[in-house]
C-alpha cells in the first residue's frame, strides 16, 4: 500500500520513452477562491502521467488535469504528496525529483524546488523553513519555501528512507519505512536526529492525535523479505516521553496503511482493505469497518479527512491503469459523492 512502484528492468524505461502525448493546450480556468479539495493522482511509475484534480464539495463539481491545463505542461512522474502554506500548494513529485509550487486559486506555477533525490513529504516549520523527506537519501532536506532553495540537510545515517512527519514542540518525528523499524526524532532548532524509537517492521504511515499521542502503522514486511515478516501493528507512542504505550496487532498478511485523524484529532481512520475508524482513546481495534471495500476491482489506496467537517475521502485506484475514483462519506460512513479523477489517486489537500 506504500505509494511507490519499483522498476526492476530497463523495459519500463524504454516503454516510457516511447510514449507520445498530444500537445497540451494552455487554458485560463479563472480563479477558484472558495473552499476546495486538491486530489493528487500518482499516475504510473516512469510514465509521467501524474495529474492534479480539484473538487468543489459545495457544488460537487470536479476539474481534472488542472495543472496541465493551466500551465501547458505535464505535471510529472509519480505525484506523492502535497501541502498548502501561505496561499501556495506544494506538489511533491517523487520520481521527477522536484517540488512544484502553484497558486492555490489559479493553479499557476510560481516556483519549484530541484536537486532532490526521491522526495516524499514536506513539513513546514515556518514560512522560511521546511523539511522534505526522501526515499533513497540518508538525509532530510531543508528548504526555504519563499526562495524554493535548498538551505541544508539533516543527516540520518543508517536510515536510507524517511517518510511522513509530525511535530511535537520543537521535535519532528519521521518514520523510516523501507527495510527499517525506527521513528526518528529531529530537533528542529539544531537540525539533528537526537533519538530513535523502535517499532515493528516497516512503519508505513503515522499521525498525531490531540492528546499528544503518535500513531504509527507498520506493514509487517512481506513473505520472503530479507528484513523479516511479521503481523502488522498499530503503535501508540507518547510524544513527550517517546515511549511505546500500546501495540494493537493485525492479522499476519493484512495490509493496513494511510492512518490519519479528523480535524479535532479525536478520531483515527486507516485503511486495511476497507476503511476503519476508532476513537483515539479506544483500547482495541474496531471490529466493523466504517466503509467496506466494494466487491470486484477496487483498491482503497489513499485516505484523508476534511479538517473542517470530518468528511472522509477515500481514493480507489481500481487497477492502477484506468482513471481512478474518489468516494466521499460523512463521518458516520454515509455516502455523499463519487468523484471521477485521474490514474491512481492517492493524496489529498484541503483548501
Amino acid at each position: 500500500m506504500v505509494r511507490i512502484v519499483v522498476s526492476s528492468a530497463c523495459v519500463l524505461s524504454c516503454l516510457a520513452s516511447c510514449i507520445e502525448y498530444d500537445p497540451i493546450r494552455q487554458e485560463d480556468l479563472g480563479e477558484f477562491t472558495g473552499e476546495g479539495v486538491f486530489i493528487l493522482n500518482e499516475g504510473n511509475f516512469m510514465y509521467g502521467n501524474s495529474s492534479l484534480s480539484y473538487y468543489d464539495p459545495e457544488t460537487g463539481s470536479v476539474e481534472n488535469d488542472v495543472y496541465s491545463r493551466v500551465n501547458g505542461e505535464k505535471l510529472g512522474d509519480v505525484g506523492q504528496s502535497m501541502s498548502i502554506r501561505d496561499g501556495k500548494c506544494y506538489l511533491v513529485m517523487n520520481n521527477s525529483r522536484e517540488i512544484l509550487v502553484i497558486d492555490v486559486n489559479t493553479f499557476g506555477l510560481v516556483g519549484s524546488v530541484t536537486g532532490l533525490t526521491s522526495p516524499r513529504y514536506i513539513h513546514f516549520l515556518s514560512g522560511r523553513k521546511a523539511y522534505v523527506t526522501d526515499l533513497y537519501a540518508s538525509r532530510v532536506t531543508i528548504i526555504d519555501p519563499q526562495t524554493c532553495r535548498i538551505t541544508g540537510y539533516v543527516d540520518t545515517p543508517g536510515h536510507a528512507s524517511t517518510e511522513q512527519m509530525v511535530q511535537y514542540g520543537k521535535y519532528v518525528f519521521t518514520n523510516c519505512w523501507s527495510y527499517d523499524n525506527k521513528i526518528l526524532v529531529i530537533d528542529s532548532e539544531i537540525d539533528e536526529v537526537v533519538d530513535e524509537i523502535e517499532v515493528g517492521i516497516q512503519p508505513v504511515s503515522m499521525t498525531m492525535d490531540r492528546y499528544g499521542k503518535i500513531w504509527v502503522i507498520t506493514d509487517g514486511g512481506y513473505d520472503g523479505s530479507p528484513y523479516g515478516w511479521e503481523a502488522p501493528g498499530l503503535y501508540r507512542i507518547d510524544a513527550s516521553t517517546r515511549e511505546v504505550e500500546e501495540v494493537f496487532r493485525f492479522k499476519k498478511g493484512d495490509s493496513p496503511s494511510e492512518i490519519c485523524t479528523d480535524g479535532d484529532g479525536e478520531m483515527l481512520y486507516f485503511i486495511n482493505k476497507s476503511v476503519w475508524s476508532m476513537w483515539a482513546l479506544d483500547e482495541r481495534l474496531p471490529v466493523k469497518p466504517l466503509v467496506a471495500a466494494p466487491s470486484g476491482h477496487s483498491i482503497f489506496y489513499g485516505l484523508a479527512v476534511d479538517p473542517a467537517n470530518s468528511d472522509v475521502y477515500v481514493a480507489d485506484a481500481i487497477d492502477y491503469s484506468q482513471p481512478g475514483v474518489v468516494y466521499r462519506f460523512r463521518q458516520d460512513g454515509t455516502a455523499v459523492d463519487t468523484i471521477r479523477v485521474g490514474v491512481t489517486p492517492g493524496a489529498f489537500c484541503f483548501k
